[in-house]
């Protein structure tokens, strides 16, 4: 069983579905119910099973409550996908940063991964199997001056993060990995960035087109299945070629 985090749309919508057409329960999650139901329909639609929750993930509370309701519904979670994220912080100087927006882009990406990750570990502990994956960016990849430096901080801090849980919970058979993506058109990129501002993408990327949410989501089933067993504390790029981490 799944559970994906931040799956009312864009990337995390796709993994959801992604799992479900390999034969996963999966529980969604978000703010958006109409958007929840949305995705909960078409898993459905297509045979799968799921089941939604919404919810704050800032809250150890909330994350409890969802975590029964699931497991209740669905089974213990095998699978935690802690996709949920996103920016408060617009791109700029540090010193003009708003200090809000700062803590909210934190909470909201490496505090909210945290205490997701935090909630479903005793049970992959006791039951010594477990998956978590994690989602970074290609913002904290590498450097670059145009990057929303709040964003790009907890992402990074997620890699770490991620990396140090994957020596502390290997000898529990549980496995974390990340993932970063570069730009993905997502429903929402699509209608933010211009055709033209498109084009000039594609061309710093290797590979000359853009990521789609399917993309990450290949990535996300590779690390999520018995194919990738030994494969652990590891960022995994899907980026077109164009972040090469040594």
């Amino acid at each position: 069983m799944a559970w994906v985090t931040g799956s009312s749309r864009g990337i995390g919508a796709e993994i959801a579905r992604a799992f479900a057409r390999e034969g996963a329960s999966v529980a969604l999650h978000g703010r958006d119910e109409a958007a929840l139901a949305e995705v909960e329909r078409q898993i459905r639609a297509e045979g799968g099973t799921a089941v939604s929750v919404a919810g704050d993930l800032g809250h150890s509370e909330t994350l409890d409550r969802m975590r029964v309701r699931i497991e209740s519904a669905l089974g213990p979670i095998g699978i935690l996908v802690a996709n949920a994220g996103g920016n408060a912080s617009p791109p700029g100087p540090a010193e003009a940063i708003d200090e809000a927006g700062w803590r909210a882009t934190v909470d909201g990406n490496l505090t909210a991964t945290f205490l997701t990750v935090r909630c479903v570990l005793p049970g992959m502990k006791q039951r010594r199997r477990g998956v978590v994956i994690t989602m970074s960016s290609a913002a904290a990849r590498r450097a670059n001056g145009i990057s929303p430096l709040a964003y790009a901080a907890a992402k990074a801090g997620i890699e770490i993060f991620t990396r140090h849980l994957a020596v502390q919970v290997g000898p529990w058979n549980i496995r974390a990995n990340c993932i970063a993506p570069e730009t993905i058109l997502t429903e929402r990129n699509l209608q933010r960035i211009p055709a033209a501002q498109q084009a000039q993408l594609v061309d710093a990327h290797p590979l000359k087109r853009l990521g789609t949410p399917a993309d990450v989501a290949h990535a996300a089933l590779y690390l999520a299945a018995e194919d990738s067993a030994w494969v652990s504390g590891i960022v995994l790029d899907v980026a077109g070629g164009a972040v090469m981490v040594p």
